[in-house]
């Protein structure tokens, strides 16, 4: 049973850091510098960075990807990602449009949007991936 949940974590890492690294890094990087540029590190604290990847894909796992694996349902993997996503995503750019003076509406929006996205295709694609590998 322990194989199960290390591989959905392992799946849907892989697909959630592939395409949020390429958000981050090449698509999004223009769109978070114009709208709250001197908030932004000149380099990223990869420690904390590591450790959001952890606890999120623990999470998605946890709460996500196992459930919908279980119950043989990949829709419900799309669809209860999108509002963990949006629930995670809105819990920091809320917060941050709450204390942080300069952090944008936009900027906050557009990001919960893309961590609805994000992690709901994400766990599509684990849970789908790993019917193919069980």
């Amino acid at each position: 049973m322990m194989k199960t949940p290390l591989m959905l974590f392992a799946l849907a890492g892989g697909v959630f850091l592939v395409i949020d690294l390429l958000w981050l890094a090449w698509l999004g990087r223009g769109l978070y510098v114009a709208e709250i540029g001197p908030l932004l590190r000149k380099t990223p604290n990869l420690a904390a960075a590591a450790a959001f990847y952890i606890l999120y894909l623990a999470g998605l796992t946890l709460f996500v990807t196992l459930p919908a694996f279980t119950a043989g349902m990949p829709a419900q993997a799309l669809l209860a990602g999108a509002a963990f996503g949006l629930v995670a995503y809105a819990t920091y750019d809320l917060t941050s449009l709450a204390v942080i003076e300069g952090f944008t509406l936009r900027i906050a929006l557009i990001d919960m949007a893309w961590g609805a996205a994000l992690t709901a295709f994400s766990a599509w694609a684990a849970v789908l991936l790993a019917r193919q590998f069980a």
